[in-house]
């Protein structure tokens, strides 16, 4: 994984004094922003409420890490009106820029104010309710959980990354069907934060985007009771997966397989999965949002990548899958119709999962080279759901993440040849 600058720790000494001020805390809630001055107020606000109604026997406090915000992110976050009695506090975080140092300040802070809980929330949502905060925290609370994953209504482009490659990796290899492993809103014990805080990733992809799947990965290898909170639709800054792709699929893929690589000896024991318990459900449903998708974006990055990088994709792909896809690329060429099905997909991620271990050059690149591949699968994909609804196109992941179980001995016997 790239390093970065090392920094020993993402809190500021005014915010240490807070802390010490403040003292003990039964529930904080971190929010990480950078440059979301037309939603974090209403974040700000929406999440004290939930705490003043839910909670109001309890000590809280808002905590907000911002990344330098260059519009009126801190400024709107402040003034934002939240119940008398609930604590406040807005920094500039520390460190490497990107959310995961972001998340590392909330850790911190946590830690020095010994919460029972801890629950963190994107501030680009607009789809947050009050009861989202209850929802997230009071499994911890009662010690129901110590770690809440959100479960969302979200529009069936929305979260091409999720439904393509993390949850079907993440639900194969370590046997939970956490269906939103990056989904950016979680409730989690305050022991598990002070671990985070001890864990020596902050230099690498885990600072920036990465830090989701590594915060939910630890939390299914720590052996902690997971639930899913059903929160309802997520609205939030949604983007077209032709668009805004970029440094996060980079990340997000990349602390994927370095966790692949420190937990082997777990996953490779586990066979099948088994549902993760849903709790709770938000009274208030927003409408779903349409996400758009450049189709002849994503098909042409498809066909210029296999062509840039094919004698790449011959090494990394075994013969079998390459020629099916060099075969598929060639129907593109004639027909101008995206097949990629779902057991291809499943065998090129495992193949390049697999190298990622036994990669000696730079793993980044690697995973860039993936790119392209993603691109073809998500148009073939989005094709597929195009004329589905929300249930039926939910289905087609599911079906997916199945074909990715059935395949894992596929992944298993890479690793025993190799050994």
């Amino acid at each position: 994984m790239e390093i970065m600058k090392r920094y020993a720790s993402a809190v500021r000494d005014n915010v240490y004094e807070w802390t010490k001020d403040l003292k003990d805390v039964d529930i904080l809630v971190g929010i990480p922003c950078y440059n979301n001055e037309d939603t974090i107020a209403h974040v700000v606000s929406t999440a004290a409420e939930g705490l003043r109604t839910y909670f109001p026997d309890k000590k809280s406090a808002l905590f907000i890490s911002d990344g330098g915000s260059t519009d009126n992110t801190r400024e709107k976050a402040y003034a934002a009106p939240i119940p008398e009695g609930c604590n406040r506090r807005v920094t500039i975080y520390r460190g490497t820029p990107g959310k995961g140092t972001s998340f590392r300040a909330v850790f911190e802070v946590a830690m020095h104010l010994k919460v029972d809980c801890c629950v963190v929330i994107d501030s680009d949502l607009r789809s947050i309710t009050p009861e989202w905060i209850k929802l997230l925290a009071e499994p911890v609370l009662n010690k129901k959980a110590g770690f809440v994953a959100p479960y969302y209504v979200r529009h069936k482009n929305d979260g091409t990354i999720t439904n393509n490659i993390i949850y079907p990796m993440t639900r194969a290899l370590y046997g939970l069907r956490i269906r939103q492993p990056i989904g950016g809103d979680f409730g989690f014990s305050g022991e598990i934060a002070v671990l985070y805080t001890k864990e020596d990733v902050w230099d690498t992809d885990v600072a920036k985007f990465g830090i989701d799947i590594w915060m939910s990965t630890t939390a299914i290898n720590t052996g902690l009771k997971i639930v899913q909170a059903q929160l309802g639709t997520k609205v939030h800054d949604a983007k077209d997966p032709a668009e805004h792709l970029g440094p996060m699929f980079r990340q997000v893929v990349s602390t994927l397989m370095y966790l692949m690589g420190k937990y082997e000896t777990k996953w490779r024991t586990v066979k099948g999965s088994t549902p993760v318990d849903l709790i709770g459900k938000t009274e208030k449903i927003a409408k779903i949002e349409p996400v758009s998708v450049n189709f002849n974006k994503l098909e042409v990055e498809f066909l210029e990548g296999f062509s840039h990088f094919d004698p790449l994709y011959k090494q990394i792909i075994e013969p079998e899958s390459y020629e099916q896809l060099a075969k598929n690329i060639r129907k593109l060429k004639k027909t101008g119709k995206v097949i990629f099905p779902s057991d291809l997909w499943a065998k090129i991620l495992y193949d390049f999962a697999f190298t990622y271990q036994t990669w000696n050059r730079n793993r980044k690149r690697l995973v860039g080279i993936l790119v392209p591949l993603y691109f073809g699968r998500t148009a073939a994909y989005c094709h597929e759901v195009a004329e589905l609804d929300a249930e039926q196109a939910e289905k087609v992941v599911e079906d997916q993440a199945k074909v990715f179980e059935e395949l894992k001995p596929y992944l298993i016997k890479k690793y025993e040849v190799w050994e």
